[in-house]
Formats: C-alpha cells, structure tokens, sequence
C-alpha cells in the first residue's frame, strides 16, 4: 500500500523554496535527520541519492543549503531513543527507513517524519488510517506482506519437492513479524511445514542455524529488515554446500525490507 507516490515533506516542515532563491540572498541551512535502523545511509544508497535529486529540483543543494544528519541503530533497536533523541534537538525533519525507527520517533518527538517503510502503517499503529494518517506522520508503504503467497508459488513451482520451509524473521519488530505472518499462512496454504525461527539479536543467529543444522528445511525464507540483512553473510556461510543452490533461490524471492 501507497501511503503518497512519493516521498514529500511532511506538515508543519520546513518550507518549499523555488528554485534560485538562493542565488538572490542567504539563507539558512536547513537540516534533515535520516534514521536507519541498519546500517547507515550512504550518499550511494538509492534513497539518499532519490532524497538528493528530490531536494535538487525544489532549490536546495545538499551540502550547502540543505544537510543530512545521519544515524544509524546498526540493527541494535535499543539504540533508536538515543539517536532519535539527538536527531530531533538538530534537525526540522526526520527520515526513516523502517516502522520500528519511525514508531521511536512518533513517541518521542512533534518533529515531523517521513516513513519509507514495508509494514502495514495502520497494523502497527504507525498512522491511524490511509484517508487520515493524522500525527507528524507521512511516507511510504510497500505491499511486501500481500506479496509472500506468490514468492511461494513461485518457489514451489522452482522445486515441486519441497515440503518444508524455514522462515527468518525479526521478531522484535512487529512490521516485519506481521509480515511473516502473513508468509507462514501463505506457507501452510500451500501445504508446507513452517519451521519458526525468530531472532531479535546477532547473538541469535547461531542457535537459528543451529536448528536448522538439527532439523533441515527444504528452503528458507528470509524476511528482510536492518537485522537479517546485516546478518546476510553469516547465513549463506552457515548452511551446507548441498543446501546452497536453494538457499540461493530462495534469497533472490525473500522478502523486501522498508
């Protein structure tokens, strides 16, 4: 679900100028906060350089008159109020790059926030409707959730064998386990046995693969967020050689973070 076709500054933000009036006197820099809940926003990755181009066409020059602080949680959620706490003494506006970052700012803070996010922004009380969102609140929603039965078809068409499915997910973060749960019933439609496995840590990783080791699913399905998408790496490492190719498969269907 759509929440605005694009990202735009929220209500009660800093003010829209045209473009060349910063040819015609000086003006203040305006500064904007952007939250990950992962890793940090680079100028590389694709929001920042859509964010960039966005503020390009409305007469700010990054750098100059508009200049982005960042903080980043590095998948550790304990870490948000903090950051949250020093973004929003610094900045006019706050973007975020999940519900969990945007849901901290939303408690602690009247700055205005734009969301770019995966999960349900009603479902986890983000806003209070589509038609109202009402709050300091705007952004964007994916319907990644709604997309979990045909990445499963897709997958069981790919290997007509398979029977069991493990699914990783972070569990601390309601978004993202709304959205598992909307991929296990979509697992069990299609008659394949769910094997749970929630982390809400790195340190949880390795009893996950651990499990896995124990009793071996068929594929996984990896519901991505700052957490899992950190921890990547150490899942492909982790799984058998034989297991690999599926694994590989499997990764390219997974789950897309917001």
């Amino acid at each position: 679900m759509i929440l605005r076709r694009s990202v735009i500054v929220a209500r009660g933000s800093m003010p829209l100028l045209p473009c060349g009036v910063f040819s015609q006197k000086a003006v203040k820099a305006r500064r904007v906060g952007l939250l990950s809940s992962g890793a940090p926003f680079t100028d590389a990755r694709p929001v920042v350089t859509g964010l960039t181009a966005g503020f390009s066409k409305r007469g700010y020059v990054v750098g100059s008159s508009l200049l982005f602080e960042r903080r980043a949680a590095e998948a550790h959620p304990d870490r948000l109020r903090q950051l949250v706490d020093e973004l929003k003494s610094e900045t006019e506006l706050i973007i975020t790059n999940s519900s969990a970052a945007a849901l901290v700012v939303k408690g602690r803070s009247n700055v205005p926030v734009v969301a770019i996010t995966g999960a349900d922004p009603v479902a986890t009380g983000l806003i209070d409707s589509l038609a109202r969102p009402g709050g300091n609140i705007t952004g964007v929603g994916e319907v990644a959730a709604e997309l979990s039965a045909k990445r499963l078809e897709v997958l069981k068409d790919t290997f007509p064998s398979l029977s069991k499915i493990a699914m990783l997910w972070n569990a601390d973060d309601l978004g993202i386990t709304l959205r598992y749960r909307s991929a296990e019933t979509a697992a069990r439609k299609l008659g394949l046995e769910v094997q749970p496995l929630g982390v809400r840590e790195p340190e949880d990783f390795a009893a996950a693969f651990a499990a896995m080791e124990r009793d071996r699913p068929d594929a996984i399905l990896m519901v991505t967020d700052a957490l899992t998408v950190l921890n990547r790496r150490r899942a492909l490492s982790s799984l058998p050689n034989r297991n690999c190719r599926r694994f590989t498969n499997m990764m390219s269907l997974s789950e897309t973070a917001g």
